[in-house]
């Protein structure tokens, strides 16, 4: 039988001068690491988000191991438009290490809300 694991991740700011906290531990790298990294691109485009508020959910099936993950993320990002924030959170889905590593994975989802 599968299990889910999920991590909730609060970010402010963006990554160099920002800070954040893992606010539930069960699956707490790729939410943190997906936060930092959306956080980061927002960043060097000029937009350091107020807030991100991010989700990681991992689905394990033993004998098969990580089967899903499914992150989803709200930003309060002044200045932004839904398309950039939207395309912004694509790539650092895309682009994050701990996301990079975990490639093999058959399915990683995204869910990206632009709040104001």
């Amino acid at each position: 039988m599968a299990t889910d694991r999920t991590a909730e991740v609060t970010w402010h700011g963006d990554l160099m001068s920002g800070s954040g906290r893992v606010d539930s531990v069960t699956s707490g790298a790729i939410g943190a690491c997906f936060s930092m990294a959306l956080s980061n691109g927002l960043g060097q485009a000029g937009h350091a988000p107020e807030e991100l508020k991010t989700s990681a959910t991992v689905t394990f099936q033993p004998g098969e191991g990580i089967t899903k993950i499914a992150l989803a993320v709200a930003g309060k990002v002044p200045g932004m438009d839904d398309n950039a924030f939207q395309e912004a959170a694509k790539t650092a889905k895309e682009n994050c290490p701990v996301s990079k590593a975990l490639a093999a994975v058959p399915e990683i989802s995204l869910s990206a809300r632009l709040e104001s």
